[in-house]
Formats: structure tokens, sequence, C-alpha cells
């Protein structure tokens, strides 16, 4: 019992200076706040987690005997090794590919872009049209302004498609404008926390709440949605200097238990 003891405490350690290493380099690379939210990583995350920190190191803790051949353990060891490794890769990639490339102002909305809501042809127009703002494979997080271009015929092409689910401004860089730039069209769009899409009434008197607690007024315009693949946050902004203040995140409310039937009873219609 002591060697397996050991074997899993040191396969353990090894798994979580590997996954530390990998996680850590993405999430202080791209995924920092809000990031990581809107992102929703945690997913991707817990898959890695279960096979690099539970399963790998429990099946060593399985094989592993004093009386075991030192080849076979190894080999055995091996195997759990390659699983943890594709396991890793697989997690790695997805995250990579789904890195946080762009908090954009478009319209009336913050929004994430992540690496592959950009396709290769509109990578190679951003670099080629549009080089100061276009991405590359090592870009960090930027906060941009992608207003609809001013040509008519291509303002109602994309309108058109984003309506239908194809690609929007927010995946089109070559279209990109500095942050600075649109912060006079984004004052005229922020608004009172009352008037914000995307939350219902009880996800507003809780935002107030925690705008209140945060020192920011609930009576000004002063809010601009912030959404990703994950629930949608609410930017707090300074009116004056339409500096964000705050990004505000509502806790998951728990969902009631659903009511049992009564034994007979007939579902209602």
């Amino acid at each position: 019992m002591r060697f397996r003891l050991k074997a899993l405490g040191l396969h353990l350690l090894g798994s979580c200076l590997v996954l530390t290493l990998v996680l850590g380099t993405l999430y202080f690379g791209w995924y920092r706040w809000p990031g990581w939210f809107l992102a929703d990583a945690l997913p991707v995350v817990m898959v890695l987690a279960g096979v690099d920190l539970a399963l790998g190191p429990l099946l060593t803790f399985v094989i592993a005997r004093a009386d075991k051949p030192r080849q076979e353990l190894a080999r055995d060891i091996a195997i759990i090794v390659v699983v943890q490794i594709c396991a890793l890769v697989y997690g790695a990639v997805s995250l990579w590919n789904g890195r946080p490339m762009y908090y954009a102002f478009s319209e009336n909305v913050l929004q994430l872009v992540q690496a592959y809501d950009i396709d290769e042809h509109e990578w190679a127009l951003g670099r080629e049209q549009n080089p100061a703002l276009a991405p590359h494979w090592y870009s960090l997080p930027r906060w941009i302004w992608a207003p609809l271009p001013q040509d008519e015929n291509e303002r109602e092409k994309i309108v058109r498609a984003a309506v239908t689910g194809g690609d929007d401004v927010i995946s089109m860089p070559r279209y990109f404008r500095s942050w600075d730039e649109g912060l006079p069209e984004l004052r005229k769009q922020l608004k009172k926390v009352d008037d914000v899409a995307y939350f219902s009434s009880a996800d507003k008197d809780a935002l107030k709440a925690l705008m209140r607690a945060a020192g920011s007024a609930t009576d000004q315009l002063n809010c601009m949605p912030f959404t990703g693949r994950d629930h949608p946050l609410l930017a707090i902004f300074d009116p004056q200097s339409v500096k964000i203040q705050a990004i505000l995140k509502i806790k998951e409310r728990p969902q009631p238990p659903p009511k049992a039937k009564r034994r007979g009873s007939f579902p209602s219609r």
C-alpha cells in the first residue's frame, strides 16, 4: 500500500505541474476575466482535470504493486501517461482555438470574439487591409470598435448574413477600428440598467444590488450588455470618461426542484 500511495503521489504531482503550466499559460495570456467566463471554458477544463488529475493517478494507484516487474510497471504507467497526454492535447487545442481575440463594441453591445469566429479568408483580408488591428496567432485580446461599413451594399450584405446565421461584422477584422475611435458612439448607446436587454427583471434587480455595492449609480445611462458563449455580463461605464468601471456577473440561482405528481393524477394541459 505504501508503494501504491507513493506512485499515486508522484503521478498526481507530475500531472498537476503539467496541467498548471498549460492552463496557466492560456489563462494569463488569453483567458483572464472576463474571457474565461464569456468563452465558457470551464467544461473543457473540468474534462482535463478529470482525466489528468483524477483518472490518471487513480489508475496508477490501481496498477502499481511493489512486487510487479519494473519493466511491466513502466509500460503500464506509460500507457496511462499517453492517454493523459492525448486528453491534454485535445483540451489545450480546444482552448487555443477558442481563445479570446477581441472584445468588440458593435452597434449597442459588447461582444467576445474568439479565434474560431474568424475564418482564414477574413484573417487574410484583415492582415491585408487593416494590418494594425489584424489578428495573428500570437495576438493577445484587444478592445476594438467594429462598426458596420459605410458602403450600403456591404452593410446590407453583412446584416442579412448575420440575421441568417452567417458572419457578422465582429468576425471581419478588415472593418475593425480602434477602441478610442468608437467611444463617442459607445456613449450614445449606454442605457440605464432597467432598459438593458438580455436580462430578466430578477436579473436586473440583482445587478442593481451589485452596482450599488460597487458604488455605481443605477439611474444613469452607464450600462451595456457584454455577451459571449456563456450568460451575458453587464459592463458599467463612467458616462463622462467612457471608461469601464466594473464588469458584473450575476450569481446563478439554484433551480427549484420539480414538483412531484400525485399518484393517479393526470398531467395538466
